[in-house]
């Protein structure tokens, strides 16, 4: 499969089934992970959506078969703007920075410069136009990079209380799970 044939894949609407298919395909086919990452900032906003979701699915199935792609996604993760993106590396970002991640990414992590994800997902954090699951997902990145950077426990806190105050039921959720464990 190229990457034009992906993006013709994109054109059209996705259900769960045809993602589920693709997965497959892309990964039988060894269709290069950062090709996909690229589609994901497609001037099409519906193929880019596609794209973020065929992404989450592709990489979170198998995270370590394409490690040697996570320096490239983390690389992106700052340049990305479409709010139906934002959704689907939010929810990367916090799988791939879990506690329970695969020791092999957690040790790529170490080595990865993760401060511009951690200033992405505080932007989202910061912005109101951005959508409460965007900003639960990124909160839980930065609660789960704590311990790297200490400032983000007070920055997170502080966030957090903010959010909480007219949000929405899932933040306050969230947030009240996070910050008693951040206290």
């Amino acid at each position: 499969m190229t990457k034009q044939q992906l993006i013709d894949e994109l054109k059209t609407t996705l259900v769960k089934t045809k993602v589920d298919k693709l997965n497959k395909l892309v990964k039988k086919e060894g269709f290069n992970l950062r090709d996909l990452i690229d589609v994901t900032f497609n001037a099409d906003k519906n193929i880019a959506f596609r794209a973020a979701w065929l992404l989450e699915n592709v990489f979170l199935k198998n995270p370590v078969f394409y490690l040697p792609e996570l320096d490239y996604l983390l690389k992106r993760f700052p340049d990305v703007h479409y709010p139906s993106c934002q959704r689907h590396y939010a929810k990367i970002a916090m799988h791939i920075t879990s506690p329970k991640v695969h020791p092999v990414i957690r040790q790529k992590l170490e080595a990865a410069d993760m401060e511009p994800v951690v200033e992405k997902c505080f932007d989202w954090l910061i912005d109101p136009k951005v959508l409460i699951a965007v900003k639960v997902f990124a909160a839980e990145a930065l609660f789960n990079l704590r311990s790297r950077y200490d400032w983000i426990t007070d920055e997170l806190t502080n966030q957090l209380e903010f959010l909480m105050r007219n949000g929405s039921p899932a933040i306050k959720t969230r947030g009240k799970k996070l910050l008693a464990k951040l206290k």
